[in-house]
């Protein structure tokens, strides 16, 4: 395994996320995780990787180096009103606020988790389960427009709007009052993949 503790106080400095935010300035459409990966090695970032193939532990580390600094970006670009950014495995974007649009995006659980340095030491398998979590969310997210649209709403939106028209839908739409069972279900269903059990 190749010891990059040295290497990566790099990482935490204004420069990596400088370069992060240039190369997203040129994909306006989004790229994955591994092709910014590439473009930042490009830059000179992630050589540990090289040759090919990494092992695990560092394949974990790269990860969190990347979702470190974007999300600390992300914060940046929120308190400043101008930007939000998606950040998912398969697309990283940033996305222009525009005057009058609601507040921007929504809290991800993976925030507080990847801002908290200590967790660059999880071992493989805490990797492993922190990665498997992280792709059921991501199944979640891919129908998050479909979950939305059933209750009313569309993005960008916040989980307490989400909770506040769910429970008003309930009461709309519950059997007890005269609603439609299917109708209820389906309700259930889109705030299930919305906010899983609340």
């Amino acid at each position: 395994m190749t010891d990059i503790s040295q290497h990566e106080a790099r990482y935490f400095e204004p420069a990596f996320i400088r370069a992060i935010e240039n190369i997203l300035a040129s994909h306006a459409d989004g790229l994955g995780e591994y092709e910014l990966i590439k473009a930042l090695q490009t830059e000179g970032y992630f050589e540990f990787l090289e040759p090919a193939p990494a092992t695990p532990h560092e394949l974990y580390r790269a990860h969190f180096l990347l979702y470190h600094a974007l999300y600390q970006l992300n914060d940046r670009e929120q308190a400043g009103g101008h930007a939000t950014l998606e950040i998912s495995p398969l697309k990283i974007r940033r996305i222009g606020y525009q005057s009058g649009q609601p507040a921007l995006g929504r809290h991800d659980p993976l925030h507080d988790f990847y801002l908290d340095r200590s967790n660059l030491d999880k071992t493989p398998e805490q990797a492993n389960a922190l990665i498997a979590a992280f792709w059921e969310q991501m199944a979640r997210q891919d129908h998050r427009g479909e979950a939305l649209a059933v209750l009313g709403l569309s993005d960008p939106v916040d989980d307490q709007t989400i909770r506040k028209t769910y429970k008003r839908l309930v009461m709309t739409h519950h059997p007890d009052r005269g609603g439609d069972h299917e109708r209820l279900q389906s309700i259930n269903a889109a705030v299930d993949i919305l906010l899983g059990t609340f």
